[in-house]
């Protein structure tokens, strides 16, 4: 079921973003970076998926997060989605306990939630990151997390 909300959801957004011509980016045409250390913690490799555009005003790439990796505290100031692609994460809403995420599963952040994503302690983790843009922004990067927050005792 999961996994069918997941190709609806894409499904609309991917066809809702086309303007004149459907455009096919083929896999692998993208190069891979690494998430940068202001804005991940550990080893995470970000995909690109589209091009922001007029059409999308949205981000998208496939970020996959090595066991340990995270990324910084952060807001979104138009919201986010995820659609966990493989492994076992967490993700963290500012003074809330932190929720395991698993392939499948899908995740909406509100606009200007404080939050963090990324793998657990002993697991990878993949997830496709949908992120729409307000005035040009994406998202703002704050601090790290802090061992007892990624890993309460």
């Amino acid at each position: 079921m999961k996994k069918l909300i997941a190709s609806a959801v894409l499904s609309g957004l991917a066809s809702s973003a086309c303007a004149e011509n459907i455009n096919i980016i083929p896999n692998g045409s993208t190069a891979a970076v690494i998430g940068a250390p202001d804005n991940f913690t550990g080893h995470a490799v970000i995909t690109p998926m589209a091009a922001v555009s007029e059409e999308t005003r949205a981000s998208t790439g496939l970020v996959t997060f090595a066991p340990g990796a995270r990324t910084v505290w952060h807001t979104h100031p138009i919201g986010q989605l995820l659609v966990v692609t493989a492994g076992r994460g967490w993700v963290q809403e500012d003074g809330v306990e932190r929720r395991e995420i698993n392939s499948g599963d899908v995740v909406w952040i509100p606009a200007d939630v404080k939050h963090w994503h990324g793998a657990t302690d002993k697991t990878g983790m993949s997830h496709i990151a949908i992120t729409y843009l307000k005035d040009e922004s994406a998202v703002t990067w704050q601090e790290p997390v802090a061992d007892a927050d990624y890993l309460p005792s």
